[in-house]
């Protein structure tokens, strides 16, 4: 009889909380499209509304300003793709468009396609060594060409090695600008204060799967006077920005899921510090040459539940291999990325090598994560590390 895994890559997706099954499954049976006139679509809309006011009131927005989508990857794409066909719509001189070099590729892909059809001049913002912004490269870009910048985005914290952005100067520098900034919190939402309005950004993204929601609902928190170009055409729903008919049932366990994460987000963070400490301690008396990438474990500049780490002379696919051996479940870097022979972008901008990014490893702790699942974990890299040492050795060799 096989052992349970130990699950390590809540960075990717979370196990869906009690809360949004209940919801969900209250609508599960039920029918009616939220766009219909009749009673079971009105009902289906009253869901959908209510839902909406809960999101808006966990993200500290107003619900008219939030956009519901299929998920982080597409609300991410509006965002970017959107606002900045919308401000060249506009006035055509705004083609620069300035993204941090450590984005997911939800958002660095989509810019680059911007300016792979000729539609944006796309500049990437440097980051320091634990992946922190370089602000000062920022206020350079934005006094560079006064006028010309479409659009700034930097993501709340980064989703390989957690590192959180400083986006309270970010917003500071851009509205001296006029340039909206647009930042992805999937990450961010359920371990840090989230708050729209506070912060004074334009465009923020946030997902269900991530906050022990359903997978395949998201939203887009869009200030209605930022102007977007959609992605869909059809019905005309939410705002004319993102035609489609709305999963009911998913909607309704995401906005179940987003407001017990947010009203349990200090204990839950309090327990991921702990249990990362402990990770990272354990780790360290197990392979003695691990380098933790990012700010100090304790730091409050990183998500408490995120462990990354490089282990000289491995490969990162090979410990993943031999850790989901040992029934470790964890990453090399973004779920979105997996599979791919290239090493991650993000420690290459942190100002990594090549073989240090391929040697690296992603342990994410969230909800469920247990002391017995850290120890577990520990137990199995020491021999996981030893192994794939010898396997380098005798390629080398």
């Amino acid at each position: 009889m096989s052992r349970a895994a130990v699950y390590l890559d809540h960075a990717a997706t979370t196990p869906l909380s009690a809360v949004a099954l209940e919801a969900m499954t209250a609508q599960l049976t039920q029918v009616g499209n939220a766009s219909s006139l009749h009673a079971s679509g009105r009902r289906a809309r009253r869901v959908v509304e209510e839902s909406r006011e809960s999101i808006a009131a966990s993200l500290g927005c107003r619900p008219g300003e939030v956009v519901l989508t299929s998920g982080g990857t597409e609300a991410d794409n509006l965002a970017v793709k959107g606002a900045h066909r919308a401000r060249v719509a506009a006035d055509p001189q705004r083609r620069r468009l300035l993204v941090s070099a450590i984005e997911h590729h939800a958002v660095l892909d989509a810019a680059e396609h911007l300016a792979a059809t000729g539609e944006a001049d796309l500049e990437l913002l440097p980051v320091d060594h634990d992946g922190r912004l370089d602000v000062g490269a920022l206020r350079d870009a934005l006094e560079r060409e006064p006028g010309t910048v479409s659009l700034v985005s930097v993501m709340w914290a980064n989703n390989e090695v957690g590192t959180v952005q400083p986006l309270e100067a970010v917003t500071a520098l851009c509205a001296e600008h006029g340039v909206p900034v647009h930042s992805d919190a999937v990450q961010a939402v359920a371990s840090l204060p989230v708050d729209f309005a506070a912060l004074g950004l334009d465009a923020l993204v946030v997902t269900g799967h991530k906050v022990g929601g359903p997978l395949g609902v998201g939203a887009l928190v869009s200030r209605r006077d930022l102007p977007l170009t959609p992605l869909l055409h059809g019905g005309g729903q939410e705002r004319d920005v993102r035609s489609g008919t709305l999963d009911t049932p998913a909607v309704a366990g995401f906005a179940a899921a987003l407001a017990a994460a947010v009203a349990e987000r200090e204990a839950h963070a309090a327990h991921l510090r702990a249990l990362s400490a402990r990770l990272v301690a354990g780790v360290r008396r197990a392979v003695p040459q691990a380098v933790l990438n990012g700010p100090a474990a304790d730091s409050a500049e990183r998500l408490p539940g995120v462990v990354h780490l490089s282990f000289p002379g491995c490969q990162g696919d090979s410990l993943l291999m031999l850790l989901d051996a040992a029934a470790v479940e964890c990453s090399t870097g973004s779920a979105c990325s997996a599979g791919v022979p290239q090493p991650s972008h993000v420690l290459l901008a942190m100002g990594r090598d090549e073989a240090s990014a391929k040697s690296s490893l992603r342990l994410s702790l969230g909800r469920t994560s247990t002391e017995a699942d850290v120890d577990a974990a520990v137990a199995a890299l020491g021999p996981a590390v030893e192994r794939a040492l010898r396997a380098t050795r005798r390629v080398a060799g």
